[in-house]
């Protein structure tokens, strides 16, 4: 069992949690049981794995299925787990995995008839929900453009929860080249802006087309070159007496509304 906070061994692992670790070593950090059982669909990504003999116990059938694929355990203390940890109240799991990013040829490739590009979004929380809202709208894909919140940002991996497994996703990419490949590849791009037409305006037919949803950085939105890259701004009508939604729930409500036309109302 790991008992020192400041081995070696924990000091290079907790190293993850910065980018520059990340990017130099394809490495990141998995924390919790919900991450841990989405891995686990995928064991070879899993590097190494920590826990406290209390998550062992908690989680019997999660580590069962880790001996069955041959992921040896590292039994921990809870300063250890803590150490390994960003968060305040670690929840006993820490797994070290091999990242799993695309490029955009990859996601071009499959065809896709639904995606969101994150242009810009610095906030882990809102990023990694988008991408769990994308997951469960059936999105073939997510887009982190440059100077976006690094997608193996502890913060951002747990906002996933798990669905950073689900589907595929791209890193840096340039936006504007990006949006132009995708209007390349046969789909039309829309921006989530608030001076855009309101979504229910919008024929079904239209949402049903192969889609590429925009959505701007929390506090400044569009840079303008971007805007005039797109094929039409679309909003998210408020009918309340709120002054505006959260990027995250936005970006659910425009991915669902493309789902909801691509799989006839279903």
């Amino acid at each position: 069992m790991l008992i020192d906070p400041k081995a070696n061994k924990v000091r290079g692992v907790a190293k993850l949690t910065k980018k520059d670790a990340r990017s130099s070593t394809g490495l990141f950090l998995l924390e919790g049981p919900q991450g841990l059982k989405e891995a686990l669909e995928r064991p070879k990504l899993i590097v190494e794995l920590f826990a406290t003999e209390d998550a062992v116990d908690r989680y019997a059938e999660l580590f069962d299925r880790a001996e069955s694929a041959r992921i040896e355990v590292q039994l921990v203390t809870e300063p250890v787990l803590k150490a390994l940890s960003d968060t305040t109240t670690p929840q006993g799991v820490v797994a070290v995995c091999e990242q799993l990013d695309v490029t955009l040829q990859d996601v071009i490739d499959a065809k896709p008839q639904l995606v969101a590009l994150l242009a810009n979004i610095r906030d882990p929380g809102n990023a990694g929900t988008v991408l769990r809202a994308a997951d469960a709208a059936g999105a073939d894909a997510v887009i982190f453009s440059q100077n976006s919140v690094d997608a193996y940002n502890p913060k951002v991996v747990r906002s996933t929860t798990g669905s950073l497994f689900h589907l595929p996703f791209v890193l840096d990419a340039p936006i504007a080249e990006t949006i132009q490949a995708l209007k390349a590849a046969g789909m039309q791009v829309f921006a989530a802006n608030g001076g855009g037409q309101a979504i229910p305006d919008l024929p079904k037919d239209t949402l049903a087309k192969p889609t590429v949803w925009v959505f701007g950085n929390e506090a400044w939105g569009f840079e303008p070159e971007t805007l005039e890259l797109v094929d039409q701004e679309v909003a998210v009508p408020i009918y309340g007496a709120a002054e505006s939604l959260n990027l995250a729930t936005a970006a659910s409500i425009c991915l669902y509304a493309s789902a909801f036309a691509q799989n006839n109302g279903r």
